[in-house]
């Protein structure tokens, strides 16, 4: 089963394997909630109170974590900012309203960049065994305040090419400094782009297979 469901009184946690990409901020920020490397049940949502248990979702990364409320709490909203945080030797991590490949995903997701992912075009964690290795720190471009700098944004994973992102996005570094702002652009998937986290075409010349 991809989904994992642990029941609350307050809150019920769903955990999607194939998302899941060992950020561990769900184990250090409430470890006696999510108790990993234990035989049978491991998430136990009555162990914290419900803001606490929302908030350390709010964090995952990738969205592997999602939850229903039962005590009339509100959801997850929608950021006020769109961002994609390039992350060091990893993936990118995106925070919007997204839409990926024409279906809605929620608020989160980390999207892979090594080209070595088995669920492309999420990350599966497959960039540490493939020794990828790429900056969390690209250089700042020149870009102007966005006038909106949230609303819907979409991803469109070409075949056997990049990941085209239409919407209002700021991109970030790692540590947070602006590289970016965007309305459309094309980000690299398959590894090889010598100007990550943009594409430059590489996915041409090593035949890389989205498939």
């Amino acid at each position: 089963m991809a989904v994992e469901i642990a029941e609350g009184k307050a809150v019920t946690i769903h955990f999607d394997t194939q998302l899941f990409i060992h950020s561990r901020q769900c184990v250090l920020g409430l470890p006696r909630v999510f108790k990993a490397n234990t035989p049978g049940a491991w998430i136990f949502p009555d162990e914290t109170g419900a803001e606490a248990l929302t908030a350390v979702a709010h964090v995952c990364p990738s969205g592997a974590i999602t939850y229903d409320r039962h005590d009339g709490g509100p959801g997850e909203s929608a950021p006020e900012v769109n961002v994609a945080i390039v992350r060091e030797n990893g993936p990118i991590a995106l925070r919007a309203p997204l839409s990926i490949g024409g279906q809605v995903v929620g608020f989160r997701a980390t999207l892979c960049r090594c080209g070595a992912s088995a669920n492309k075009p999420f990350c599966d964690g497959s960039h540490t065994a493939a020794g990828f290795t790429a900056s969390g720190e690209p250089a700042t471009l020149p870009s102007e305040p966005l006038p909106v700098r949230n609303g819907p944004l979409a991803v469109e994973p070409q075949p056997d090419g990049p990941l085209t992102v239409t919407g209002n996005l700021e991109i970030t570094s790692g540590t947070g400094r602006t590289i970016s702002r965007v309305t459309q652009t094309s980000l690299c998937r398959c590894g090889a782009s010598q100007n990550k986290p943009y594409c430059d075409g590489s996915h041409r010349k090593i035949g890389f297979r989205s498939g």
